[in-house]
């Protein structure tokens, strides 16, 4: 592996932001971001990248690659909640393994945003239409989860309330505003992008790092409840997002992507979410405990990701694109 990948991505203001959120946390500092900050910063990036993506997918316009690229965003989306969620039946009961699978088969949009930025910065290019795929993935993943629940519990189905877990997982905040950012973005185009650049484009960058500043507080207050889970959780947590990826690149090589959105696509399909998904499964699978899915994706998978996978990933592509 190409030690200098890691070490340039390591080197990227908002990495190094992370870790300082982090060692905060450790020599225990008062450091603190107030709740709403953090809230609106999230609702920032969905916004800036849902509309840069439009604006970039009116531009390519619908060709066979981005259809197929899309499908197979959902499909992954599908199948990761499944084979994941008989891994961790070896250990775990019905519904904590379905909750933690339903996270690993949905996706971390700040970690998509991330891989975006160390594009950027080495000058590989990729295509806007990707955030598509980002959106599309969410929502699957936790019917799936739903599904794998109403089977496989001891006490048999479920009456659960369909018609809200759809809502939930169609119409929640990040799904409606990223879809709805790619919407506006495709219907105003490049005129639209001219008038909202300066707001999209000159405070990404500074909205990330200290967005990424604040995950990395919340991350390390999250490593105290990886205690309860024991070393199994823990590399399933690593193990899982390089076997996801490296599915992800087989994909990408099969349909033609470029290194770029070969990136993005195993960078969605190693992503695990701390947001959305968590929030759906304490709704509608009471049962499971919060620490482990959220623990596991925010406190393990994320850092890793943005530390290691990412450059890991890269280097994957140019082994397997040479």
């Amino acid at each position: 592996m190409d030690l200098s990948l890691i070490v340039s991505n390591i080197l990227n203001p908002p990495i190094l932001f992370f870790f300082l959120g982090m060692i905060a946390v450790f020599v225990k500092s008062d450091l603190e971001i107030p709740a709403p900050i953090p809230k609106l910063f999230s609702l920032y990036l969905l916004f800036a990248i849902g509309f840069k993506g439009g604006v970039e997918l009116i531009k390519s316009g619908v060709t066979q690659e981005v259809i197929l690229t899309l499908a197979a965003a959902m499909m992954m989306a599908c199948i990761v909640p499944i084979y994941t969620f008989f891994i961790l039946k070896w250990k775990l009961d019905t519904y904590d393994a379905a909750a933690i699978a339903a996270t690993y088969g949905s996706i971390s949009a700040v970690t998509f945003i991330t891989a975006s930025a160390f594009l950027t910065e080495l000058g590989i290019t990729f295509d806007g239409y990707m955030v598509a795929a980002l959106a599309l993935m969410e929502s699957p993943a936790i019917i799936v989860g739903l599904i794998l629940v109403n089977i496989f519990a001891a006490d048999g189905k479920r009456d659960l309330s369909w018609p809200e877990v759809l809502q939930e997982a169609f119409l929640n905040s990040s799904v409606f505003l990223l879809v709805g950012s790619l919407f506006i973005g495709v219907l105003t185009g490049e005129h639209g992008w001219k008038v909202l650049e300066p707001f999209t484009q000159g405070l990404f960058y500074g909205v990330l790092t200290f967005f990424l500043l604040d995950m990395g507080l919340v991350a390390a207050r999250r490593i105290k409840d990886l205690q309860k889970t024991g070393v199994f959780l823990i590399l399933f947590a690593i193990l899982i997002p390089i076997l996801n990826a490296g599915i992800g690149l087989v994909i990408a090589k099969f349909i033609g992507m470029p290194r770029g959105d070969s990136l993005l696509f195993a960078v969605l399909c190693a992503s695990a979410s701390y947001i959305a998904v968590p929030a759906a499964m304490r709704m509608t699978v009471p049962e499971a405990n919060p620490s482990l899915y959220v623990s596991t994706a925010l406190a393990v998978t994320f850092p890793f990701n943005i530390i290691v996978g990412i450059p890991l990933y890269l280097y994957g592509i140019n082994l397997f694109w040479s």
